[in-house]
């Protein structure tokens, strides 16, 4: 594994090379570009040197991108992530982050779930409806890594800013518990006692969302008291920063608790109280330095990774088809998920489907929603679902991500 994961990364660094000199993309969109056209030589390939190819394919299988993915670089990603989010500005809008996170990724999984279903019928795949929930759910989850630089430069204003930021933190984490509680149900086969499997539903939100916060704030708490004490070492207050993400994944793990979610937790608490963005002292500055080049670096990977591994499906027409509607279906339910809470709060905007239509054409998909699709077997329709969440992935970063800014800018500036 580590040498696959050592190719992948050195690919990473020379395609973000190759993006800052000439391409002068977001990182995250130009390094998918460059992957997908990686995939046109490493194609032709397989039948003038087939051994290359192979080993080439190995490589993609070894790095193992759902493990990698859900083991591991989410945790730093997030961590990352809520390290430099101001929890004043975030509490100022946690009445719509709380509800886009919840609320918003329930409507968005019955809606695209159910459309989804009906839409495989026309082309007579099978499909089981609760597959279909599946599939709402692992998609539901957005993930506006690579559009939150674009929006900065886009002059919108603050709190879009922080409600996409504050919603991405916490709709992942949301977004794997909706996913863990369907897949129960889909689990079981014959007669089931609605009670015992609500129970277990229950039982699973309460060790995963509400242990994972809990989880998030001690370790966070513990981290934050011995980074504090180390004011005249700053390698050592990275290290404690690092322990945090590594030993804290790990427990989580151990704990079945969700680890996405205590990332998120301990990076505001540790971010926010130490006051991580502000770089006057040398422990600030480590820490904003390390973990920004950590964040660029496992992006990096993330997104290589996402582009190479398309060349491994095997695309049907009637794939194709489905993942083109499935595209419209998501894109709708993204709005509708965004509008309906949206109105249950007040505004301070004289105009507010502006800001619902940025939150939906921002509303990325990434690396968590195909990680969740290869965690599924042929039993729950993983392979129809991988193929169709790969299609809608691929547009979103790379079609609503080279148009947000543009979007943003017509549709929301400053004053």
């Amino acid at each position: 594994m580590f040498e696959s994961f050592s190719i992948v990364f050195t690919i990473a660094a020379f395609f973000s090379y190759i993006n800052y000199k000439w391409l002068k993309l977001p990182t995250t969109i130009g390094l998918m570009i460059l992957s997908l056209l990686l995939i046109i030589p490493i194609t032709l390939s397989k039948s003038i040197f087939p051994e290359f190819y192979k080993f080439f394919c190995d490589i993609i299988v070894n790095a193992d991108f759902k493990t990698l993915l859900l083991d591991g670089i989410l945790s730093f990603l997030l961590f990352a992530g809520a390290l430099h989010v101001n929890l004043a500005a975030l509490a100022k809008e946690k009445k719509s982050i709380i509800l886009f996170a919840t609320l918003g990724v329930l409507i968005s999984t019955v809606i695209v779930g159910t459309l989804t279903y009906f839409a495989a019928q026309l082309f007579d795949l099978d499909l089981l409806f609760i597959h279909a929930l599946l599939f709402g759910a692992l998609i539901s989850p957005t993930d506006p890594i690579a559009v939150m630089a674009i929006l900065k430069k886009a002059n919108i204003a603050e709190s879009l800013g922080i409600k996409i930021e504050g919603e991405s933190l916490f709709n992942d984490g949301i977004g794997v518990v909706v996913f863990s509680g369907i897949l129960i149900i889909a689990s079981v086969t014959g007669e089931f006692n609605s009670t015992e499997i609500g129970t277990e539903i229950g039982i699973l939100f309460l060790e995963e969302a509400v242990g994972g916060i809990l989880y998030g704030l001690l370790i966070g708490f513990i981290g934050l008291k011995c980074m504090q004490s180390l004011n005249d070492n700053p390698q050592l207050a990275v290290m404690m920063s690092l322990a945090v993400v590594m030993g804290g994944t790990a427990g989580a793990f151990l704990m079945h608790t969700s680890a996405p979610l205590a990332m998120v937790v301990a990076g505001l608490l540790i971010g926010n109280k130490i006051h991580v963005s502000e770089n006057k002292s040398e422990v600030q500055i480590a820490i904003n330095s390390f973990w920004a080049i950590l964040d660029d670096v496992f992006n990096g990977i993330l997104f290589v990774l996402i582009g190479l591994a398309i060349h491994l499906l095997d695309f049907t027409s009637s794939y194709v088809y489905l993942g083109v509607i499935t595209i419209i279906i998501v894109l709708l339910a993204r709005f509708i998920s965004v509008f309906l809470p949206y109105s249950l709060l007040k505004h301070e905007e004289d105009k507010p489907i502006k800001t619902i239509a940025i939150l939906t054409w921002g509303g990325l998909r990434g690396g968590i929603s195909i990680a969740l699709a290869l965690s599924l077997s042929d039993q729950y329709s993983g392979n129809l679902i991988l193929h169709i969440t790969y299609i809608i992935v691929i547009f979103s970063i790379i079609i609503q991500g080279l148009s947000i800014g543009t979007v943003a800018q017509k549709l929301y500036k400053k004053g």
